[in-house]
C-alpha cells in the first residue's frame, strides 16, 4: 500500500491510513531520520516534477529539490498543522524556486498578461485540469507545451502546476501563496489561456504545411 503523505483528506484513504500518516508526521517533527526518509520517498518525485518545470535546468532543479528537503527536515519541528503538510512542503519548494529564478543571471521571459487588480471581478475558471497525458501528443507538441509553461511568469506557472498537476484546490493554493482565492482563479485562467494560445499557434502552423 502506497503511503501518500500530506493531503488533508486523501481520496479513498481509510482511518488507519490517516492515523499512520499522522504518526509519520509526528515522528518527522521529532527529527526521526528513518521517518523522514519515508517522507522523502513519498514526495521526492512530485517535488522534483514541480521544481523541474519552474527551473528548466535539470541540475539546478535537482539542487533545489535537495534543498527543499533539507529545509523541510530542519524546520519540521515548527510545522504546526494549520495547513496540510503537502501545502507546507510545496510552499518551501515554491519559495526556493522563486529565489533561484530571481537570482539567476539569465532573464526570464514572462507572458504579457497581468494579474487582476484587487477588488475587480473574479474570473470563474472551469475546473478542468490540463492533463497532457490524456491527449495523444507527439514528442514535438509536448516540447511546445513545456516551452509554453516555461514562458509564463513564475506567478502563472506555479498556479498552473499546483492546480493542474498537483491537484491542489483553490483554497489550498491561496493559503500556500498568501493570496485571495480569486487571484488564484484569475492566474489559472490566464495561464490556461496562454497555454491554449501556444498550442493553437503550433497546430495552425502544422496545418498550413
Amino acid at each position: 500500500m502506497e503511503l501518500c503523505v500530506g493531503a488533508t483528506r486523501v481520496r479513498g484513504q481509510q482511518p488507519q491510513e490517516q492515523a499512520d500518516e499522522q504518526a509519520l508526521i509526528d515522528r518527522c517533527r521529532r527529527q526521526d531520520v528513518e521517518a523522514f526518509g519515508r517522507f522523502v520517498d513519498a514526495y521526492q518525485n512530485r517535488v522534483f516534477g514541480f521544481v523541474r518545470r519552474m527551473i528548466p535546468n535539470p541540475d539546478e532543479a535537482a539542487d533545489v529539490t535537495q534543498e527543499v528537503f533539507i529545509r523541510a527536515f530542519q524546520s519540521f519541528g515548527r510545522f504546526d498543522g494549520r495547513s496540510s503538510v503537502r501545502t507546507w512542503l510545496f510552499r518551501i519548494a515554491h519559495n526556493l524556486c522563486i529565489d533561484r529564478v530571481r537570482k539567476s543571471d539569465r532573464s526570464v521571459s514572462e507572458v504579457a498578461l497581468v494579474d487582476p487588480v484587487e477588488g475587480t471581478e473574479v474570473i470563474e475558471v472551469a475546473d478542468s485540469r490540463w492533463q497532457p497525458e490524456q491527449i495523444a501528443m507527439n514528442e514535438e507538441l509536448m516540447g511546445v507545451v513545456e516551452a509554453g509553461i516555461r514562458s509564463m511568469s513564475e506567478k502563472l506557472r506555479s498556479v498552473l502546476l499546483l492546480h493542474d498537476r498537483e491537484d491542489m484546490q483553490y483554497d489550498e493554493i491561496a493559503t500556500m501563496l498568501g493570496v485571495p482565492v480569486g487571484t488564484v482563479k484569475s492566474r489559472l485562467f490566464l495561464a490556461r489561456a496562454h497555454l491554449q494560445e501556444v498550442i493553437g499557434n503550433y497546430l495552425n502552423v502544422e496545418a498550413s504545411r
